[in-house]
């Protein structure tokens, strides 16, 4: 499994609360800074935990599965997350419309639909199928 996250830095935006934006979902990445973008990467599977969480806690994961299920080509997902809704500590997916940028997310993996399943599983009247470990 591979994470790799990236975040224009406008000029009228502060790097360090970009930076907490995207700690927030992602508390575990280590960001370095790229002309004007933060990037970050990670194999570790731990970095997607509170992700996975925070799926959980706001009830969105039918509709996360869906924008990870547009996102999929091959063994790769991409999707965009919101990068103000993402500083108070919540997922908005967008289609990169926000007027500061998105937080551009790519996961690649072997078995990217166990992924997927992993992040957002399938659901009948809201709860899970099926939850696995990943």
């Amino acid at each position: 499994m591979r994470l790799q996250v990236e975040v224009e830095v406008k000029p009228t935006e502060d790097k360090d609360k970009v930076e907490a934006a995207v700690k927030k979902i992602f508390p575990t990445l280590e960001l370095g800074q790229n002309e004007n973008s933060l990037v970050g990467e990670s194999i570790r599977a731990e970095s997607l935990n509170r992700l996975h969480q925070l799926l959980r806690e706001q009830a969105i994961r039918d509709s996360a599965r869906s924008v990870m299920l547009r996102g999929r080509r091959g063994n790769v997902v991409q999707f965009m997350l919101n990068k103000q809704v993402a500083f108070v500590g919540k997922v908005s997916f967008t289609g990169g419309e926000s007027p500061l940028g998105p937080i551009v997310v790519r996961l690649e993996a072997p078995d990217i639909e166990r992924l997927i399943d992993y992040l957002a599983p399938r659901t009948r009247e809201e709860k899970p199928i099926r939850e696995i470990r990943y």
